[in-house]
């Protein structure tokens, strides 16, 4: 059997949580600058053998009450926002310093809770995040503590991670934590706890293992980071909680550390499928002829260029159906396009559409990526 730690060095793109007790010193509220920097020299070498490299963090209230030296103790929902915005500049700046050493470009990103969950802003986000990948930067990702309210926000990065990694097809997420994976009782109270090295199934067993609130200076707890797994595992993305309070903690990983893995049963394309193919319903139709029918069989994206006709009124996103040229249902795709624009640019070839739309869109009407055919 493969090494626990495979599925963690084999992925192509990687989200990595990082927890605020890691980032920050507990008594004197101040980064801990040398444990980013040995995180920092790991992610080069990740990068180093092509792995993207996508982190979530902790750390802008707690770094920014020492800032303003507000007082220990709960803040109020305004306190909690100002100390986001102090502390999420300094926190934006020791990325950039430290994973600078090793020539790599950091990309800030603040996210709410809507963002994740509301379509149009989804795809924006998804877009954003993909375009920065490709262009070789790390995104740094938190969310927008600054403006969201307890009603419209996670109120934790494990759950925030696990829909990143979801909104962007990751293959490994990790939790990196003051806890090196899951127990069956509270290891805390009991020390002789049994450990759980890989879980491919979330029973209610499984759920019923958490505890609560782990750290006085994050908001996670167990019961975030198994909701965490649900999102992910769903997704087709492998999940590890992982000590993080060791030098090098992703070196550690890939060595054997202890940590608990949850196998996703699928990959992240495939999860993609799958659900696309259980849509319950479309809100249009792309007619295509009989080129486009030859194309799609042999694996290709959607052009415009094949599309013979429009039906319904949908928004970039939804599902679509697609239909052959003698009316026959050949599947069904997201569509990367409004059908106002689809209308505009069907027939044409995918370099004609900047001039035609006066923007520079995706060059397939419907991604084979995100096209199920029957």
């Amino acid at each position: 059997m493969a090494a626990l730690s495979d599925r963690f060095t084999t992925a192509k793109r990687v989200v990595i949580k990082i927890g605020s007790a890691l980032l920050v010193d507990g008594e004197t509220g101040k980064l801990r600058k040398s444990w980013l920097s040995a995180l920092a020299e790991d992610i080069s070498v990740m990068r180093e053998r092509g792995q993207e490299v996508l982190i979530v963090s902790s750390g802008s209230i707690a770094l920014g009450r020492q800032i303003l030296k507000l007082k220990t103790g709960v803040l109020k929902l305004e306190e909690s926002q100002a100390a986001a915005a102090a502390g999420q500049i300094q926190l934006a700046h020791a990325y950039q310093e430290f994973l600078g050493i090793y020539d790599l470009n950091v990309a800030q990103i603040l996210l709410t809770l809507g963002d994740t969950e509301e379509r149009r802003r989804y795809l924006n986000a998804r877009s954003t995040l993909s375009t920065l990948l490709s262009l070789g930067a790390v995104p740094v990702i938190n969310e927008n503590d600054t403006i969201a309210t307890s009603e419209i926000r996670y109120g934790d990065n494990d759950r925030l991670a696990a829909r990143v990694a979801q909104m962007i097809g990751a293959d490994c997420l990790i939790l990196l934590s003051d806890v090196d994976g899951l127990y069956k009782e509270d290891p805390s109270q009991n020390p002789d706890a049994e450990f759980i090295s890989e879980v491919s199934n979330l029973t209610e067993d499984i759920l019923s293992m958490a505890g609560g609130v782990q750290t006085d200076v994050g908001s996670g707890g167990m019961v975030t980071k198994l909701k965490a797994a649900q999102i992910a595992m769903a997704a087709g993305c492998h999940m590890y909680i992982a000590s993080g309070t060791i030098q090098h903690p992703l070196t550690a990983i890939e060595r054997g550390a202890r940590t608990t893995c949850f196998v996703a049963a699928d990959t992240p394309r495939s999860a993609r499928k799958k659900w696309i193919a259980g849509g319950l319903s479309t809100q249009g139709t792309y007619c295509v002829d009989a080129g486009a029918l030859q194309a799609l069989s042999r694996g290709t994206s959607l052009l415009p260029a094949g599309v013979t006709k429009v039906i319904g009124t949908f928004e970039r996103g939804d599902l679509v159906a697609i239909e052959g040229p003698h009316g026959e249902e050949l599947g069904r795709g997201l569509t990367a396009y409004s059908s106002e624009d689809a209308l505009r640019i069907i027939g044409h070839k995918s370099s004609e559409i900047a001039k035609i739309l006066g923007y520079s869109g995706r060059d397939e009407i419907v991604h084979r990526d995100e096209l199920v055919l029957d």
